[in-house]
Parts: structure tokens; C-alpha cells; sequence
């Protein structure tokens, strides 16, 4: 995991690596409210949450600073899979 957010290049490597560990993400989440489908255990401990939410508002910063939309972001990284299997047909 990624460790600090200074650009967008860091946004990707984050996001790609929550997009890793299974994680259904959106940037509007806090950290420590993800549990485990099955188990309705928490995905995360509160350091493994508290690092996550850290490098979330972090990038929420450089994204602003950038002018890039982090839910444009997101989505590009999070549904890159989807649009390979499914490609629009123009």
C-alpha cells in the first residue's frame, strides 16, 4: 500500500490498490465502515483505516489542487475490467 499522496500518479497506485484487494470503493466512504459481505466483519482495523482515510483525504487535496475529478478517477480505474468484458457498441 501506497504510503503518501503527492499526485495524481499516486491517486492511480491507491485506487489500483484498493481495486487489489477486492475492495467495492467509492471516495465518499470512510474506511472503517467496509465489512466483510460474509462474515459482517470489519474489512479493515482501525490502523489499516485510519492509513486508508489518510491517503482518501490526501488525495481529495491533489485532485483540487490538479483540477481532476476523483470520482472520474475512480470510476476509469475501478471499471476498467467491466468495459473490457463489455465494450460499447457504437
Amino acid at each position: 500500500m501506497i504510503q503518501e499522496i503527492k499526485t495524481g500518479e499516486d491517486i492511480k497506485i491507491f485506487f489500483n490498490d484498493l481495486l487489489a484487494e477486492d475492495l467495492n470503493f467509492h471516495p465518499d466512504d470512510q474506511f472503517e465502515d467496509y465489512i466483510n459481505y460474509e462474515t459482517k466483519a470489519p474489512t479493515y482495523s482501525e490502523d489499516e483505516s485510519r492509513l486508508r482515510n489518510s491517503l482518501l483525504y490526501q488525495s481529495f487535496d491533489v485532485c483540487e489542487k490538479e483540477g481532476v475529478d476523483i470520482y472520474e478517477m475512480c470510476i476509469e480505474i475501478f471499471m476498467q475490467d467491466f468495459y473490457e468484458a463489455y465494450p460499447a457498441k457504437i
